[in-house]
């Protein structure tokens, strides 16, 4: 056994007396021994209920033979961390966690190893570490949140957001603004619609490094504590078999997983994560490969914030399992790869059904011929720009318009509240980019204020940070490259005109090239906002977004 290293034979005596020291038997130290990543923390709603989890999971280990060692990571809530200098520490997150499990999965050679997570950046943090370590491992997300309710309407988080600028718009009162604020968000759980954090819990179910229903079963479900039982006796199934994430996260698990993520409309974000995590099993997801995917893909689901079901309706009606079962008509699944399970695709959808076309729509009646997400590129993203397109309006999918340029979310989101953008404009912040930001902040306060005074259906948002998962209308982010690293969307110019065009694939600034080389050998490279701390070594390390905001190899 791997853990062998740190407690047979007779020189490893002082390293069981340690463990001793923790109350361990003989008989639990000769067990294989799981480590257990537990991100519970106080702070975010996702999180504050992962000690139930994480004690079933244990229980699981230890019905199956095993000895679980618990130990935590840390976790930050994008939605409390919105709008202020706390965004710029997110996404960095995402690596400190990685680094932090391979930390400890190295320093303590565990035999197996589950994640225990739920929200945006901790769930893909969690999975390059599975991938980064690559031994015998699963992942269990808390699950997600249920909708809250007002006037018998299903609410969500975004709801307030976007009441936030309906308030200001003076749409509704500041009684009806305190009572979206009070009933949104119900108890434990990840954000109820298919944001980020979902996004991702979805996405390892269908990549096989989570077992059926992570994605979709709520929070509070005695369900979702059997299904942390069941992972904790599965892992130990995986170490018998040495069935380590390589073996399962194949180039071939990704084209599944993001064909699942076309089919849902999954977050934005899911462009930035899946090629992270597939960086940590050395292969490489170009961008167009998101595009080639989508193009034969029907988007099945219209989940918040994309329409008005959320994930305990998804779940009703089957969960991903149901998602793929409907694919698979169209043989849009490779069935034949393993999974968690110890089984195959096959294996875990053959019984799926899906008892709710209202909620995961009949493959041969989507509600688009192809996928929820597409890649952009032109003259202002050479190296491509990501839309939710299945939330963005019709009318919107084709754009012409006049940009209002920023610097920055605060200069974008005063202009937005203070009535200065109008209709047919296009919004632009920059220099918010991995580099540029430093951290690439979500916009989800200027996205959310343009839905709530009413523009969502006439103005564009384009940045080369990024948005949440819970964005609706046409934002494009991800801009690539961002104005710190020269990109042209450095040189747009106030009133210069720019044209979205999401059906074909295009963004566009609307200037002579000649023009657009003249202002880039004008345009001089700006100092790092932060130049101290761990942003500021981020911002020296940190690649595109393109290539998923990975640190360089060197």
């Amino acid at each position: 056994m791997r853990s062998d290293q740190m407690k047979k034979g007779l020189e490893r005596a002082p390293h069981r007396s340690l463990l001793k020291a923790l109350a361990y038997t003989d008989e639990e130290i000769e067990r294989p021994i799981i480590g257990i990543a537990n991100s519970f923390n106080e702070v975010i709603p996702g999180h504050n209920h992962l000690k139930t989890i994480v004690e079933a999971v244990k229980a699981g280990v230890r019905i199956a033979g095993g000895t679980p060692m618990e130990f935590n990571t840390i976790g930050v809530c994008d939605g409390i961390a919105m709008g202020h200098k706390g965004m710029k520490y997110s996404l960095i997150s995402r690596e400190l966690i990685a680094d932090s499990v391979e930390i400890m999965g190295t320093a303590y050679p565990f035999d197996g190893l589950v994640t225990v997570c739920n929200c945006d950046k901790i769930v893909p943090g969690m999975l390059m570490a599975m991938l980064r370590l690559n031994i015998p491992s699963l992942m269990v997300s808390g699950g997600p949140m249920m909708a809250g309710c007002q006037n018998k309407k299903a609410i969500d988080l975004i709801t307030v957001f976007e009441g936030v600028g309906a308030r200001n718009a003076g749409n509704i009162t500041d009684a009806e603004l305190k009572e979206l604020e009070d009933n949104a968000c119900p108890g434990s759980g990840s954000c109820a619609g298919m944001f980020t954090a979902n996004s991702m819990n979805c996405l390892s179910e269908a990549l096989g490094l989570s077992l059926p229903g992570n994605g979709t079963i709520p929070a509070v479900s005695a369900k979702r504590a059997r299904l942390a039982k069941m992972a904790g006796m599965k892992v130990m199934e995986l170490v018998t078999k040495d069935i380590k994430p390589r073996d399962i996260a194949t180039e071939k698990a990704f084209r599944n997983a993001m064909t699942v993520e076309m089919a849902l409309g999954s977050s934005t974000n899911t462009v930035l994560h899946l090629p992270a995590i597939a960086n940590e099993a050395g292969i490489k997801l170009d961008l167009n490969l998101f595009n080639e995917i989508s193009a034969k893909t029907p988007n099945l689901c219209r989940i918040s914030p994309a329409g008005e079901k959320h994930m305990e309706d998804l779940d009703r009606a089957g969960g991903i399992p149901a998602v793929m079962a409907e694919l698979n008509k169209k043989k849009l699944i490779d069935l034949d790869l393993r999974t968690v399970t110890a089984g195959t695709v096959k294996e875990n959808i053959h019984l799926a059904k899906n008892s709710d076309p209202e909620v995961i729509r009949p493959v041969d009646d989507p509600y688009s011929p192809d996928g929820g997400l597409s890649i952009l590129f032109g003259s202002l993203a050479p190296d491509g720009a990501v839309v939710k397109k299945s939330a963005v309006s019709e009318r919107m999918l084709v754009h012409e318009g006049r940009a209002r340029v920023f610097d920055s979310e605060e200069d974008g989101m005063k202009a937005i509240l203070g009535g200065k953008i109008k209709n047919g404009d296009v919004v632009l912040i920059r220099y918010e980019g991995p580099k540029g930001g430093p951290g690439m902040r979500e916009m989800l306060g200027p996205t959310s204020a343009i839905v709530g005074v009413g523009l969502d259906k006439d103005v564009a948002l384009i940045t080369d940070g990024r948005f949440s998962g819970g964005t609706r209308g046409a934002a494009i982010g991800h801009v690539s490259p961002e104005a710190q690293e020269a990109g042209p969307i450095a040189i747009v110019r106030e009133g210069d005109t720019i044209r979205i065009d999401i059906p074909n694939k295009r963004l566009d600034l609307v200037v002579d090239q000649t023009e657009i080389n003249a202002r880039l050998r004008e345009w001089k490279h700006p100092d790092y906002k932060i130049k101290k701390g761990c942003l500021y070594r981020y911002a020296k390390q940190v690649t595109s977004a393109s290539t998923g905001a990975v640190f360089k190899e060197d």
